[in-house]
């Protein structure tokens, strides 16, 4: 039998994920969002928009304009999100370095998504740093879903072993 976790409590300015809803929210922000790789900076915003899933640790999807494009070259890999679309994937490439598919975004994401609508996403574990507010993120476990724990959210978080069925 499948079993909900047990939500960990949230303390004052926290979120837990567990009241994050399903189908996702879209949620703007701005929050200062800086990803590096490679002493490189690939993004930086404050014009972050986040995706809120229930069980999953936030991902960030930041404007187009504010990527380094020419650090990035478009893989051939492409995912189907129940709830927002088709996904496509970019490596990141700095000095000799090539990460596969280190980011993604949806060029046409279904009706309620159209904020993250060609913003770019980024899996923490694949990349240097990803910081939020001067707060450096740690990645969700496993290697399947991008979201960034900061300490503003409680989880358990879905992506570790056994969370698959949540």
């Amino acid at each position: 039998m499948l079993r909900r976790p047990r939500p960990e409590p949230a303390g004052p300015g926290q979120e837990s994920v567990w009241d994050y809803p399903r189908p996702p929210a879209v949620d703007p922000s701005d929050e200062h969002v800086v990803v590096e790789a490679g002493g490189e900076v690939v993004a930086d915003t404050r014009r972050a928009v986040r995706v809120l899933e229930t069980s999953h640790p936030p991902n960030y999807y930041v404007p187009a304009e504010d990527v380094r494009w020419d650090l990035l070259e478009r893989s051939a890999t492409r995912t189907v999100c129940e709830f927002k679309g088709v996904a496509s994937y970019a490596d990141l490439i700095v000095g000799d370095r090539r990460v596969r598919d280190a980011c993604w975004w949806y060029e046409d994401p279904t009706p309620g998504f159209e904020a993250i609508s060609g913003a770019v996403t980024f899996y923490p574990q694949r990349v240097d740093r990803c910081v939020v507010d001067g707060e450096e993120v740690r990645a969700v476990e496993g290697d399947f879903y991008g979201g960034w724990i900061t300490s503003r959210v409680v989880g358990p978080f879905k992506g570790g072993p056994g969370s698959m069925w949540w």
